[in-house]
C-alpha cells in the first residue's frame, strides 16, 4: 500500500508541475511540494516602497493638440514716401505731442519718420519709424481731431473753385475761405498758392481791384517790415511775400496785405502780373 501512495503522489506533481523534494540530509523534512510557475504566467502586481499605487505608464508626448498661433503683426498704416490727407493728419497729431515742428507737409519724409520713431521709443514701443495700427491707436489716445487749419497749418490745401467774376482776362483770384490765390488768364489757372490775410482788427478787403503799383523790394512805412515782390491793389495792401508766414503759417496775420509763402512761387507771379490787372478778392 505505501507504494501505491508513492506512486499516487508522482501522477500528481507530473501534472501539476510540482517535484516532490526529499528529506535533506540533516533528517529534517521540507515541503513536500515546490510549485513553479509557468514563465508565461503575469507576476502579481506589487505596491510600491513608497506605498501609492503602481505606477501608470508615460503618456505620449501631445505633439497633435492645437497650438495658440502667434500674435500677428501690426499692420503698418503709413511709412516713408505716403503722401495724403491721412499722412497731414498724423503730422497735425504729432505737432500737438511736440514730436514734429514742421508741417504740415503731406508727405511722409525723414523729419516724419525721426518723429514717428522718438514717440514709438518714449512708449515702448519698436522703434521702426513707420506708423502701425498699434502706434497710431496710441498716438489717437493722446491727441484731439485736428481742425483744416491744423491740416494745413503751412499751406498745401485745395483751392475751392473760382469766383464767376474771375472767368475773362488776366486776374488774380483771391479766395478767403480756402486761403488760396490762383493766377488766371481768361478762365485758366495758371498757378495756385496759399495765401494768408490780415487779423480781424486789420482785414483784407473785399471786391475787384486791379494792380496799381509793383515794388520788388519794397518795405513798409507804417510798420517798417520788408514786403518784397509787392503788387499793390487797394491803398496799402498787396500781395507780397512774407517770410514771417513762410516761418509760422497761419499762426499769424498780415496787417490787411495777401501774404505768400511761397517765395519762388511769388517771384514767378511777380514776373507775370501787369499793372491794371485785375484783383477779385471774395469768401
Amino acid at each position: 500500500m505505501g507504494r501505491a501512495i508513492a506512486a499516487a503522489l508522482v501522477a500528481l506533481a507530473a501534472l501539476t508541475g510540482c517535484t516532490v523534494q526529499p528529506s535533506d540530509g540533516d533528517g529534517k523534512r521540507r515541503s513536500p511540494v515546490h510549485i513553479e510557475l509557468p514563465s508565461g504566467t503575469p507576476s502579481p502586481a506589487r505596491t510600491p516602497t513608497g506605498g501609492g499605487s503602481p505606477s501608470a505608464a508615460p503618456a505620449p508626448p501631445d505633439d497633435d493638440k492645437p497650438r495658440a498661433a502667434p500674435p500677428a503683426p501690426a499692420r503698418v498704416l503709413w511709412s516713408r514716401g505716403a503722401t495724403g490727407r491721412d499722412v497731414r493728419e498724423l503730422q497735425a497729431r504729432l505737432r500737438q505731442v511736440a514730436w514734429l515742428f514742421e508741417g504740415p507737409t503731406g508727405t511722409y519724409g525723414e523729419q516724419t519718420e525721426r518723429a514717428v520713431s522718438g514717440f514709438q521709443g518714449k512708449r515702448g514701443l519698436p522703434r521702426t519709424g513707420r506708423t502701425d495700427t498699434v502706434t497710431w491707436q496710441r498716438l489717437l489716445g493722446m491727441t484731439r481731431e485736428p481742425g483744416r487749419w491744423d491740416l494745413y497749418l503751412m499751406g498745401g490745401q485745395p483751392a475751392d473753385p473760382p469766383d464767376r467774376r474771375c472767368a475773362t482776362g488776366r486776374v488774380l483770384c483771391i479766395d478767403k475761405t480756402s486761403r488760396t490765390l490762383r493766377w488766371m488768364i481768361d478762365g485758366r489757372t495758371v498757378s495756385t498758392m496759399a495765401v494768408r490775410f490780415g487779423s480781424q482788427g486789420t482785414p483784407t478787403r473785399e471786391g475787384v481791384f486791379s494792380i496799381y503799383w509793383k515794388s520788388r523790394d519794397h518795405v513798409s512805412t507804417l510798420y517798417d517790415s520788408p514786403m518784397p515782390y509787392a503788387m499793390f491793389f487797394s491803398g496799402g495792401q498787396a500781395v507780397h511775400y512774407s517770410a514771417d508766414f513762410a516761418a509760422r503759417g497761419y499762426a499769424g496775420a498780415s496787417h490787411g496785405c495777401v501774404n505768400v509763402r511761397d517765395e519762388a512761387a511769388i517771384a514767378e507771379l511777380y514776373a507775370q502780373v501787369r499793372n491794371g490787372d485785375k484783383v477779385v478778392v471774395s469768401w
